[in-house]
């Protein structure tokens, strides 16, 4: 097999997503306007680099609420968090900055208002998942989590009860149609949610890998090991076509005997994986003579979410 034989087929979306993007950036701009140091419950986004890149500039990440120095400025990350989680910042006088993912807020929002008009919710997601806990916690009494078909095993409900579900806005999108046809089994009474709440960004990063997966032998996804989306491209990829998928956090991590025979590579990231992780793959692989990139784009995100109202400019015309 000659050099020129080798191709890489580039996704397209991949990367940054505008909930990740506006999120990072509260960081960035909080750090800016107060000074270091600005503490973040959590991590901001599941991506190492970025966490990593935040605490340099002067970002101090913690488990709990309670790490928090009274009267400092926290920022609540992408995930979301609960409401137990706010008032334990009010008792403390943190000057609090909500970085939680608009999307992930509208779920916040759909829990309130279906527990209010006296449904059971089943949550399809990950159990100990930030952005789960933050969604169960607004109304912990009545919304139940489904993790997988085991989970849907372990529910039990009367006739007379009222059932929504609603999901993770990570999840693979196949992969949650499969539970909530086992669910609607079970269940012949449970009713849809208004809209679809995996993101766009989730879905469209699963598309694109759907879409370059049969023609390659390998797909390599860049992403943290504690990114949901991220490690749900890999099992995208192989349940659609690759012969092999891995999840790296750096170019570095890419083992050689994994491009030994490949002749079509596919290549994407996570929607918490800023495009210089990307470009580090590419550099690494056109070392082993992946030299022709071509890219392969099935949709276009122009979608921004506006930062948190107390970092925003105080003259619009600056924006």
């Amino acid at each position: 097999m000659t050099d020129t034989a080798k191709k890489v087929l580039l996704a397209a979306p991949r990367g940054y997503c505008a909930g990740v993007d506006r999120a990072v950036e509260t960081v960035e701009r909080a750090l800016e306007k107060y000074g270091a140091p600005v503490y973040v419950r959590k991590e901001i986004v599941h991506n190492r680099y970025v966490v990593d890149t935040l605490a340099e500039r002067g970002a101090i990440f913690v488990d709990e609420t309670t790490e928090v120095p009274e009267g400092a400025h926290l920022v609540f990350s992408a995930h979301g968090v609960s409401p137990a989680v706010h008032s334990e910042a009010k008792e403390l006088s943190l000057h609090t900055l909500d970085a939680t993912c608009p999307l992930v807020t509208k779920v916040h929002n759909e829990v309130k208002r279906f527990a209010k008009a006296g449904y059971q919710i089943l949550l399809i997601g990950h159990e100990g998942h930030e952005e789960v806990e933050g969604t169960a916690g607004e109304a912990p009494d009545v919304v139940h989590l489904v993790d997988g078909v085991e989970g849907v095993e372990r529910l039990e409900f009367s006739d007379d009860d009222k059932l929504i579900w609603l999901s993770q806005t990570t999840l693979s999108v196949d992969e949650t149609m499969t539970i909530v046809q086992l669910l609607k089994q079970k269940f012949p009474n449970l009713q849809d949610p208004p809209s679809d709440d995996i993101c766009y960004a989730t879905q469209n990063r699963q598309v694109a890998v759907k879409a370059i997966a049969p023609q390659c032998d390998l797909v390599i996804v860049v992403g943290s090991q504690n990114s949901s989306n991220s490690k749900r491209l890999v099992e995208v990829a192989l349940q659609n076509g690759a012969a092999a998928s891995y999840l790296v956090d750096y170019a570095h991590q890419i083992e050689p005997e994994w491009l030994e025979g490949v002749k079509t590579m596919g290549l994407t990231s996570g929607a918490s994986v800023p495009e210089i992780l990307v470009q580090g793959v590419l550099d690494l692989v056109a070392e082993h003579g992946f030299n022709d990139v071509e890219t392969v784009t099935t949709a276009s995100e122009k979608l921004v979410f506006g930062l948190p109202r107390e970092l925003r400019p105080a003259d619009r015309s600056k924006r």
